[in-house]
């Protein structure tokens, strides 16, 4: 079962259009990255799905039903922009407020479970305006998780932190996920992305250009021998005719060759040209340069 389908979703805004026939599928169980420039309208989606705008048309459905139904509402955590706490107030003391809004039964139960899932059970006296910029993120999806919701849905929620920081939300998520929540999240930070999710969304002027899983992406990314000679340009041109494809990184000044192992490349060329590697290495195509390939491609 998919925990959420949007079909020809819009959202004006006045005379802009943030959201523009948008069509999107998240799995039940997926940590689904949702990807895209800065107004691209990812937040104005996720803000959809959650019920906090209203669309202008198209059809949101969470596990089969109406996104506006009561009993699919209340299987949702949200966690955009920022936690709304009382900056003097004890983490403990926020949560205690946010489970009585939310109607809790055995709350204090609850509070501990969610406190312990973030790592934040030895913080919970602490003052919220105490706590590092990490802290507060995971305070946010404690909050996000109070009432065991089967949807969590969250904006930049790893934007800002240190590497620690990113490791124990990166457990968190998976952690979720392994136990069966869905997980539908946004991030600028596509490294960290990458090492967690299931499936991808890349959505460009309120268009969703493509949805993929990890496994899709893994293939349009292939492996490349990359390396550097004195002779660069001759290097490319019997490098293109030996392998079929060597281009040229102008960032690095590296050459890429496709469809090739180090060992082989470096022999030919000394093999038969005379000519020495300087550098040579094995990498694959990241996440991020494969976003940006595609938006370079949208703007042709």
């Amino acid at each position: 079962m998919n925990a959420i389908e949007i079909r020809n979703l819009t959202k004006t805004f006045g005379q802009k259009r943030a959201v523009d026939g948008l069509s999107m599928t998240v799995p039940q169980g997926a940590i689904y990255g949702f990807i895209g420039e800065n107004g691209s309208g990812k937040s104005t989606t996720e803000k959809l799905i959650c019920g906090l705008l209203q669309p202008s048309g198209g059809e949101i459905r969470l596990w089969g039903k109406d996104h506006r139904d009561q009993n699919v509402r209340s299987k949702i955590g949200v966690l955009i922009e920022s936690p709304g706490c009382f900056p003097n107030y004890s983490v403990w003391n926020n949560m205690k407020l946010q489970a009585a809004n939310l109607g809790l039964k055995n709350e204090n139960e609850e509070i501990r479970r969610v406190l312990r899932l973030v790592r934040m059970d030895g913080a919970a006296n602490n003052k919220f305006k105490n706590c590092s910029l990490g802290m507060k993120q995971r305070v946010g999806i404690a909050f996000a998780l109070l009432g065991n919701p089967s949807l969590l849905v969250l904006d930049e929620p790893i934007n800002g932190l240190d590497a620690d920081g990113m490791r124990i939300m990166r457990e968190i998520l998976t952690g979720l996920a392994r136990q069966g929540t869905t997980v539908l999240i946004s991030s600028h930070i596509l490294g960290e992305l990458e090492k967690i999710a299931t499936h991808y969304g890349i959505i460009r002027g309120g268009k969703m250009l493509r949805e993929m899983t990890a496994e899709q992406l893994n293939a349009d990314c292939p492996t490349y021998v990359a390396l550097k000679t004195d002779e660069i340009e001759k290097t490319r041109d019997i490098l293109q005719r030996a392998f079929g494809r060597a281009d040229m990184d102008e960032q690095t000044g590296e050459i890429r060759v496709y469809g090739a192992y180090a060992e082989e490349v470096a022999k030919y060329l000394f093999g038969n040209f005379g000519i020495a590697v300087a550098e040579i290495r094995t990498a694959k195509i990241s996440l991020e340069e494969y976003y940006i390939d595609l938006m370079q491609e949208g703007r042709k």
